[in-house]
């Protein structure tokens, strides 16, 4: 199937590792040609020339940290002057640190509300005018199962992470019209470094080993392992294509069935 990405520009945000990585080389297998950014150059870099060197879309890159108030900014115009646009928008962040819900400090809340959340709706809005210019446009943000079936001992994430839910599908109601379709794709236990993160702080705090956590945590999952990036990342790259032009306002989960509702 051709995804007919060829030529369209991708901005894929907290790119530089795991989830955020792997679709940006999906959508440049697709001839698209990609922004990667995040915090360490050291693995943008890398990133950038492994995609460049499969001659398939190409990629540039640059260092950004979302947590700063004029991030978006900032990156909006490093994709303006690299890319020449965005036609594709990748809204990914970084978790927050596991934890109980209650109790939480407000500096925490508020400085990881800034992060996860002002920086998605700040750089689609930049994104937005341009896309309705060219009457096309995809917006694929990465959520959390939390939105769904809330994680124990993840209650920030389950709450930031849900507010974009709602906004997903305000978006995509006010910009179906002009050709642009906005849709959540939500990651089950994807294999990334964040779940070997987030399994050795369940370690910690039940005092079982990590292989017992994972060992769990694959048990209750149907097809009894954790999912590949490289999975995740071929849902995203279809939200994106021409072919996906009439799914939108919709959250798609990408889990082996680990969420147990309907």
């Amino acid at each position: 199937m051709d995804y007919g990405l060829t030529g369209k520009r991708s901005l894929v945000l907290a790119s530089s590792r795991g989830i955020g990585k792997a679709i940006g080389e999906a959508l440049a297998s697709e001839g698209s040609n990609v922004l990667l950014c995040g915090r360490s150059e050291d693995k943008l870099a890398a990133g950038v020339e492994a995609i460049n060197a499969k001659g398939q879309g190409s990629a540039q890159y640059t260092t950004i940290d979302l947590s700063d108030k004029d991030a978006a900014t900032q990156l909006f115009s490093v994709a303006r002057e690299k890319l020449g646009g965005v036609d594709i928008l990748v809204n990914n962040t970084g978790g927050p640190p596991p934890g109980s819900i209650v109790g939480v400090d407000g500096a925490l809340w508020r400085a990881q509300f800034e992060a996860m959340v002002m920086r998605v709706f700040e750089i689609t809005d930049l994104c937005l005018p341009d896309m309705r210019g060219s009457k096309w446009g995809r917006i694929i943000t990465v959520g959390s199962s939390g939105v769904v079936q809330p994680l124990p001992n993840l209650g920030i994430s389950n709450a930031l992470r849900s507010t974009l839910v709602g906004w997903t599908k305000s978006v995509s109601n006010e910009v179906a019209s002009d050709g642009i379709t906005a849709n959540m794709v939500i990651p089950g236990r994807i294999h990334t470094e964040r779940v070997d993160e987030l399994d050795a702080a369940a370690s910690k705090r039940t005092g079982k080993s990590v292989d017992d956590i994972a060992s769990a945590a694959r048990a209750a999952i149907p097809v009894g392992r954790y999912g590949n990036v490289e999975e995740f990342a071929a849902v995203a790259a279809f939200l994106a294509s021409q072919g996906a032009s009439y799914v939108t306002g919709s959250v798609i989960r990408c889990d082996g069935g680990a969420i147990r509702s309907v």
